[in-house]
């Protein structure tokens, strides 16, 4: 794909970010883009560049630790840390597009982040796309693990943990995406105690999305989906007091619906709810 620029958001403790910014000739909004807890920018370059082609400017971050930033690898020093990364990463984006407000699409653990984003700060976000989201996982960090975890956390939180979705077949049945896949450099293979602590702890910021002021959502949902609760989700959604919910799932497509069959009806949706109030 060439309908990026490279460059680096730099965070607030100055971690340099490596970033993808997709600029349409004649931008119609913007959108912050954020990946799962193993992926990165450059598994939704389909994605990204569909909503280019339609008008949007669209910032993709690798999380920092994660993609093709290699310091700090798997790392996070708390959710607030996540946080203040991803708002400045929308500073970013509202400098470079010009736009106030941005919508926010977060796939997988960054459907989580994304939510947590609404909640804590919700005055730019004009809508939120949810892909997949990883509120409520059904793979899960093995229970020895969560021991381990919790006492790392008191002597080495730096120290890293595997993360339960190696397995490509979790993200997809193609064969030639899970081949790409076994074979990804920049995939994050394991994070450390620190990393898995905030996220958990994030868990309670994102499920509080129904106290935060309503706007426009949708969320896309996989039905033979390995990695998350649909059935948890739906209910979450349906509680929700907001008059704008939208659930569209795909079937037999697994959690990454870049690398299912649906995947071209997929890139449409998206478009098209980020144009549907």
């Amino acid at each position: 794909m060439a309908g990026f620029e490279e460059l680096h958001v730099r965070l607030p403790d100055g971690y340099e970010a490596y970033a993808r910014y997709w600029a349409p000739d004649r931008a119609a909004g913007s959108v912050l883009y954020l990946h799962g807890i193993q992926s990165h920018g450059g598994w939704y370059e389909a994605s990204a560049e569909r909503l280019r082609q339609a008008g949007f400017a669209v910032l993709q971050p690798d999380r920092r630790g994660s993609g093709r930033n290699e310091q700090d690898r798997g790392h996070a020093d708390g959710p607030g840390q996540l946080l203040d990364d991803a708002f400045a990463c929308a500073n970013e984006l509202a400098r470079r597009s010009g736009f106030r407000r941005h919508h926010v699409l977060g796939v997988s653990w960054g459907g989580k982040l994304a939510a947590a984003m609404h909640v804590t700060r919700p005055e730019p976000i004009a809508s939120l796309t949810l892909v997949t989201p990883g509120l409520f996982p059904i793979v899960d960090v093995p229970a020895v693990d969560k021991l381990r975890i919790g006492w790392a956390m008191l002597s080495d939180p730096r120290r890293p943990f595997a993360i339960p979705l190696n397995d490509p077949e979790l993200f997809t049945d193609d064969p030639a995406w899970i081949e790409w896949l076994r074979n990804d450099p920049h995939q994050l293979h394991q994070a450390t105690a620190g990393f898995f602590l905030a996220s958990r702890r994030m868990d309670r910021t994102a499920q509080k999305l129904a106290a935060a002021p309503p706007v426009p959502l949708h969320v896309l949902l996989a039905e033979d989906e390995r990695i998350v609760d649909n059935a948890a989700t739906r209910r979450f959604l349906r509680e929700l007091p907001w008059p704008t919910v939208r659930i569209t799932t795909y079937q037999r497509a697994r959690h990454t619906l870049e690398f299912a069959d649906c995947r071209e009806r997929c890139l449409d949706d998206l478009v098209n709810g980020l144009r549907t109030p």
